[in-house]
């Protein structure tokens, strides 16, 4: 595995070099013309007003600019701010306030006759060593990536909020993804400046990868299982989901598994694989749930009318939505009773909003029909017992019983 670890020059980094050098050069010759016109202290003088007006008055003009002006132009600012990118704006902020300060400084050296710049960074810069270039290189991209990742997580939640339907989980992902690009895209242009042979390592990850996928293929299903459930949505945190034989309400998705609280205050961990692989019913997704109860009536009693009642009564319940409307519908034919079946819907459904309906439609419908004197039946037995059974067939059909012998 061929990995190289010296900066290889390029013509780009040259033609770099010489125009830093033609930039020292320049900057060399003005100051000495400036301490052989003027004198070494005015010269002095005049770096000090420099370096005090970059470090200190234009920022301290700006901010004095923006607190007055914002009063005025509020509205307008206020959109420009939202839409700057603060980051990149406060980066090279300091970019430019600490190249005043080695400018400044660099100056100093020259005017007072302690560093000859030329012949101090002409072996840096001229293309014979490229270690200085490859290290500015690699600062610059490392700002960038943390600048990009910055601007990327701006990005996405203005996106996240101007699409509707978009959750924090999808969100999350996006941003993850989003990052490891930005940073796997800077790693290898910093290995390429510094002249690193990438071949050999794609080889090993790739033979890694084969072993690892071999290896944890379980865990990797549950991954990709992850992404499908993030971008699919058939449930979101809070719904009230069935999976398989688990219902619970829906408290985290991770990558990796789906995390439920049940009706007994349990906590069920699924697998994203095994979330994927079964069906999963969401009572929440609606907004709407209809529920069903069994109730029976005598078979003496007018089962028209006691439809009516149910549905007066289901009617004038608080938890039972308007629309859709309750019905009743006539089920079975039982041992005891006619079977109706009470349907009716509850909106932004939840367990304790069910049960609530269902106890508030069972008591409404027993005091309707207590108050109507419509009975609800229910399963009566007649026991008899065997022997006393035969000895009233027997003297129903007129069999005298004689003892034996008497004729």
């Amino acid at each position: 595995m061929a990995v190289q670890g010296t900066a290889t020059p390029t013509p780009a980094a040259n033609d770099t070099g010489e125009g830093l050098l033609e930039l020292f050069t320049v900057l060399q010759r003005s100051l000495d013309q400036l301490v052989a016109t003027q004198g070494r202290l005015v010269a002095t003088l005049i770096l000090l007003v420099v370096l005090l007006v970059s470090v200190v008055v234009v920022p301290a003009a700006l901010s004095r600019l923006r607190s007055v002006t914002s009063d005025r132009t509020g509205d307008w600012l206020q959109v420009m701010a939202d839409y700057t990118p603060t980051t990149i704006r406060g980066v090279f902020l300091r970019i430019a306030q600490f190249s005043m300060v080695v400018l400044v400084v660099v100056s100093f050296l020259i005017v007072w006759g302690v560093l000859d710049v030329v012949q101090t960074v002409g072996p840096y810069l001229d293309g014979s060593d490229q270690s200085v270039l490859a290290t500015i290189q690699t600062v610059v991209l490392v700002m960038l990536a943390f600048v990009l990742s910055d601007q990327m997580q701006r990005w996405i939640g203005r996106f996240s909020q101007a699409v509707t339907g978009f959750t924090e989980h999808q969100e999350e992902i996006l941003l993850r993804l989003g990052q490891v690009t930005v940073f796997v895209t800077i790693g290898a242009t910093i290995f390429a400046v510094w002249g690193i042979d990438l071949s050999g390592l794609l080889v090993g990850a790739g033979f890694l990868g084969i072993v690892v996928g071999l290896a944890a293929r379980q865990t990797l299903g549950s991954l990709i299982a992850g992404f499908v459930l993030m971008f699919s949505r058939p449930f979101t945190i809070g719904d009230w989901v069935l999976v398989g034989d688990q219902e619970g309400i829906v408290t985290d998705i991770t990558i990796f598994n789906t995390r439920l609280e049940n009706f007994d205050g349990e906590f069920v961990i699924i697998p994203n694989d095994r979330v994927s692989d079964r069906a999963v019913t969401n009572r929440s997704r609606k907004g709407l749930l209809r529920l069903t109860v069994d109730i029976g009536v005598d078979y003496d009693t007018d089962v028209d009318r006691a439809m009516d009642l149910a549905r007066e009564a289901m009617a004038d319940i608080e938890h039972v939505v308007d629309s859709p409307t309750p019905d009743v519908v006539p089920k079975d034919f039982g041992d005891s009773a006619v079977v109706m079946e009470l349907r009716f819907w509850i909106d932004h459904p939840t367990p304790p909003r069910k049960w609530r309906a269902i106890s508030a439609v069972v008591r409404g419908v027993k005091a309707t029909f207590d108050d109507e004197d419509i009975t609800i039946p229910f399963p009566q037995r007649t026991l008899s017992n065997r022997v006393d059974a035969a000895d009233e067939e027997s003297l129903e059909g007129g069999v005298e019983m004689r003892p034996d012998g008497d004729g």
